[in-house]
């Protein structure tokens, strides 16, 4: 075995086993159980991940100033960019850095659960590599692959339909109800694509990874939702997430002002050329 194996992969497949155990040697609750658990684990770094988006969507008109304003001038144009992300004390990458954190500890979960849902002689076999010799006690080959009816190694069409309808409710959350016509395109770009990308991929794969997907998708939803309220997803009415955050209240009132100083500041040198 590699090092991905060693470090990840073998302890996750090890913990699958043994929670099965304990969980009635029901491998649909062991997935269920075993996603809450790392998204409970991940939970600080998704939060902070959506507090950068929810961050970085509130400077989309500030942004669109500066476009107008600098968008002959691209190295100006630049520099009042990283400005205003300093200003604001926004990190434009603090988006990206939880979710390269999160996503190796998503491949081998995935990875687990695929070996785990062995059902041909040779795929037994290849999974009894990755156990440990204290775990082996608990093993019980061939796993009970059946949930609520579902086979959870073979694909399912209801549970591949939730994959899509969960992760579109997750990314139309994320979505922000004002952007340009350009991130406009893009965000209904991605909000048709990736469901539509994932169901496809149910319809291939065993329903036991659409299970965790679907698991995974709705306590996406719960995050989002306590982060940013219902976001893109309005009914209406709101909730009480929607209002703003004190956080946000005290973002807007530093862009506020370092705006009008920006503005401020021009005028002075506008004067200035005039009197010349």
């Amino acid at each position: 075995m590699n090092v991905w194996d060693i470090v990840i992969l073998q302890p996750m497949i090890n913990i699958l086993i043994v929670l099965s155990n304990f969980l009635f040697n029901n491998f649909g609750l062991t997935i269920i159980a075993l996603t809450i658990i790392i998204r409970f684990i991940l939970l600080p770094l998704t939060n902070r991940q959506l507090r950068a988006t929810k961050a970085l969507s509130t400077l989309q008109p500030k942004m669109q100033e500066l476009q107008k304003k600098y968008g002959k001038d691209k190295q100006k144009l630049a520099q009042e960019q990283m400005q205003l992300y300093k200003t604001s004390g926004i990190n434009p990458v603090g988006c990206a850095v939880p979710m390269l954190i999160q996503f190796p500890i998503w491949i081998a979960l995935y990875q687990a659960i695929i070996l785990s849902l062995a059902v041909s002689p040779e795929a037994l076999l290849n999974l009894s590599r990755y156990f440990y010799s204290w775990a082996t006690p608990f093993v019980e080959l061939p796993l009970n692959n059946y949930f609520l009816g579902l086979n959870l190694a073979a694909p399912n069409v209801i549970i591949a339909l939730l994959v899509g309808t969960t992760m579109w409710i997750q990314q139309k959350m994320v979505n922000p109800q004002n952007q340009d016509p350009r991130m406009a395109q893009q965000s209904m770009l991605m909000l048709w694509m990736m469901p539509i990308m994932f169901t496809f991929f149910s319809f291939s794969f065993p329903s036991g990874l659409a299970l965790y997907w679907v698991i995974s998708n709705i306590f996406s939803i719960a995050a989002q939702y306590y982060v940013t309220g219902w976001g893109g997803l309005s009914f209406g009415g709101g909730g009480p997430k929607d209002r703003e955050s004190a956080r946000d209240k005290k973002l807007k009132k530093r862009l506020y002002v370092e705006g009008a100083k920006r503005d401020e500041s021009d005028g002075k040198t506008d004067s200035k050329e005039d009197s010349k």
